[in-house]
């Protein structure tokens, strides 16, 4: 059987342990936009952990902190291992934090946030499910009333 090869990359990020059909999501978080190095993003790659993952792979790049936490709400089972002189210095899953700021918006239409410019902020309260509760108007969210913004 042939396997297809995804170039090695020499310094940058890895993102592992993707479900297949959140890859696609994940590279849209990234600010992908006039990367000139290596950009690969694989889909459907066969996995003993969740049956078929994704991978995205971006020379050159080290994920922010808002970038890493917007990953870890859409795919929490995602690791991101940082890639020096192609070897993988550093791996870590994943970790919602305890507070979320300015990347989720509020599902509540009533809500401040979305009357006026303030900074959305959530408070995380359970991680699995998922549920978010918003520090401002007190609503809680599931993981599918979750938007990015």
């Amino acid at each position: 059987m042939k396997e297809l090869k995804i170039s090695a990359i020499e310094n940058g990020t890895v993102i592992d342990h993707v479900p297949a059909e959140k890859a696609f999501d994940v590279a849209d978080i990234l600010d992908l936009d006039g990367i000139e190095n290596i950009i690969s993003i694989a889909t459907n790659l066969k996995s003993k952990k969740v049956g078929k993952k994704g991978i995205i792979k971006i020379g050159g790049k080290i994920l922010s902190k808002e970038e890493t936490d917007k990953i870890a709400i859409i795919v929490p089972t995602a690791t991101i291992n940082i890639i020096k002189n192609y070897r993988v210095i550093s791996k870590a899953k994943v970790r919602l934090p305890e507070r979320i700021e300015k990347i989720v918006k509020c599902f509540n239409p009533n809500c401040i946030t979305n009357k006026e410019n303030v900074v959305t902020k959530f408070m995380v309260i359970k991680e699995n499910p998922l549920r978010l509760r918003c520090e401002y108007c007190e609503r809680v969210m599931k993981r599918g009333d979750i938007r990015l913004i």
